[in-house]
C-alpha cells in the first residue's frame, strides 16, 4: 500500500513538472510572438504602398529632420521661381506673386508692394519684357533655428531690343509652419532682402 502511494506522489510530481514545463514555454512562445508582433507593425508603419497605373509601389516614410536641408532648398527655389519669374501679362504676374506669397511673410509683400508703387509691373507689361530666373545654388544653415539661407541665382530681363542678364543674391530665414496646397513643404520665409541685384552683362537682339 505504502509502495502504491509512493508511486502515485511521484506520478503527480511528474505531471505537475510536465504541466509547469508546458505553461512557460507557452508563455514564452506568446511572449514571442507578441514581440514579432509589434516589430512587424513598427516597420509597416514605416512603409507606404502608391497605387500607380495598378501596380502597387512602396514608399518609405522618414522624419522631417532627415529631409529638412532638401525641402528648405527646395522651399527658397520655389519662392524665388515664382517670385522673379514675369511675364507681360497682369494675370501671370498676379498668379505668380499670389503663390509666392503663400510662402513668405511681409517680408516679402513689402518688396512687392513697393516695386508696384513704383509702377515696376505697370512698365513689365507696357515694355513687352518678360523676366525669368535661374538658381545657381541655394545655401541652407540647419544649425540655428530659424533656419537661414542665402539663394545665389541670374536673372534674364528680355527686352524688344535687348537681353540683360543680372546677378542677383538674396537672403532671409525659413521657419516651420503647417503644410498646405499652397505651402507643401511647410516652411515660411522671413526677413528676405536682397543683397545684390546687378547688370552682369547686356546684348542686342538681332
Amino acid at each position: 500500500m505504502f509502495a502504491k502511494m509512493k508511486n502515485i506522489d511521484a506520478a503527480f510530481r511528474y505531471v505537475r513538472g510536465f504541466t509547469m514545463l508546458v505553461i512557460v514555454g507557452c508563455m514564452a512562445v506568446c511572449c514571442y510572438a507578441l514581440y514579432k508582433s509589434f516589430q512587424t507593425v513598427r516597420m509597416m508603419q514605416d512603409k507606404v504602398y502608391i497605387l500607380a497605373n495598378g501596380k502597387a509601389l512602396e514608399a518609405y516614410a522618414s522624419d522631417r529632420k532627415d529631409n529638412v536641408t532638401v525641402e528648405a532648398r527646395d522651399h527658397v527655389k520655389t519662392f524665388h521661381k515664382f517670385f522673379f519669374t514675369l511675364d507681360p501679362d497682369d494675370k501671370v504676374i498676379k498668379a505668380n506673386i499670389t503663390k509666392a506669397l503663400y510662402l513668405a511673410d511681409d517680408s516679402a509683400k513689402r518688396i512687392y508692394d513697393d516695386l508696384k508703387e513704383n509702377n515696376f509691373y505697370s512698365g513689365i507689361i507696357s515694355g513687352n519684357i518678360s523676366q525669368t530666373i535661374q538658381i545657381d545654388s541655394v545655401s541652407i544653415d540647419i544649425r540655428e533655428y530659424p533656419y537661414r539661407f542665402r539663394c545665389y541665382a541670374r536673372q534674364n530681363i528680355i527686352r524688344t531690343t535687348s537681353i540683360i542678364k543680372r546677378s542677383l543674391i538674396t537672403e532671409g530665414a525659413l521657419r516651420n509652419v503647417s503644410r498646405s496646397d499652397n505651402n507643401p513643404h511647410g516652411f515660411l520665409i522671413e526677413r528676405f532682402n536682397t543683397v545684390e541685384n546687378k547688370d552682369i552683362s547686356a546684348e542686342t537682339r538681332k
